[in-house]
């Protein structure tokens, strides 16, 4: 497990430089083709990567919550969440997590921030009013060992980088069609009309891949990671199954949060090629590792 934690730090380096790359040379291809700044552009690329990077790995968390129209939540509230929160963090040896709540009836939660000491969990009002204590209980324990695991930081920052990398695709791809170039010069018109097409097709499955990379094992170790906090793997394997019945989409949620989740929260497994390319193992899976704990 330790290993597995060390590993996600290094993931997080690797993962940012890579898209540090893709960013810069996006940009460089904006300079060159659409602004004519020539090989400026690779600099000022280098620059806004640079720049992006810091600016996802500390406002990111910020961003998602946002997205998400996730407000935060006082004790008053929900003081029974607060309870099993003060409880867990003391069992995980990590500072107490603020709690945000998102309103909708759909089941789902997850968590966010850079580290431990910024770590956030968000749950919907639909799993508040609906799992017993027991079933809540493993839900804040799989989403704390997420943050306790570092998972949070590596999949906040994926999803903020890739939300700029389609950002700047998709500018190469108008510019491609209607820019100036295509205008001037056919051969830098065709080499942008080209680009433009490869990079708009190709940005969302390296995306989808990356997705898939973090995800899948990373549910599996926090709910295992999870089951050893409570000492009760079946109030999460019990979680798990509401979860897995409940149908009701998450109206907050999109293709770019969607593997922060519990579970898929847009409920769009029904087909062999779904599940093949989906960012959560099968639910009936890890509630069968889950019981055999």
């Amino acid at each position: 497990m330790y290993n597995q934690i060390d590993e996600n730090k290094r993931n997080t380096i690797l993962l940012m430089a890579f898209f540090a790359v893709v960013i810069t040379v996006l940009s460089w291809f904006l300079g060159e083709y659409m602004i004519g700044y020539g090989p400026g552009g690779l600099f000022l690329g280098g620059i806004f990567a640079i720049a992006y990077g810091l600016i996802s790995y500390f406002f990111s968390s910020d961003i998602v919550l946002a997205i998400s129209g996730a407000r935060e939540v006082k004790k008053e509230e929900y003081p029974y969440l607060f309870n099993i929160i003060d409880g867990l963090s003391i069992a995980a040896g990590i500072p107490k997590p603020k709690a945000y709540i998102i309103d909708d009836t759909a089941l789902n939660a997850f968590a966010t921030g850079r580290d431990p000491e910024h770590g956030i969990v968000v749950f919907t009002t639909g799993i508040l009013q609906k799992l017993n204590r027991q079933e809540l209980e493993g839900v804040v324990a799989h989403e704390m060992s997420h943050i306790k695991n570092y998972d949070i930081r590596l999949q906040t920052i994926i999803t903020v980088l890739i939300g700029v990398t389609a950002l700047l695709s998709d500018i190469l791809l108008r510019s491609a069609l209607w820019g100036r170039n295509n205008r001037e010069s056919g051969r830098a018109g065709a080499i942008m009309l080209v680009t433009g097409i490869v990079l708009a097709v190709l940005t969302p499955i390296i995306a989808q891949i990356i997705r898939l990379a973090i995800s899948r094992q990373r549910e599996y170790l926090a709910d295992a990671s999870g089951a050893m906090l409570t000492r009760n793997p079946d109030g999460l394997a019990s979680a798990l199954e509401k979860i897995g019945r409940d149908t009701e989409v998450l109206e907050a949620a999109n293709k770019a949060t969607a593997h922060l989740y519990i579970d898929n929260p847009l409920k769009n497994r029904h087909s062999f090629f779904d599940n093949l390319f989906s960012t959560h193992p099968p639910i009936p899976d890890r509630v069968a590792r889950l019981r055999k704990m």
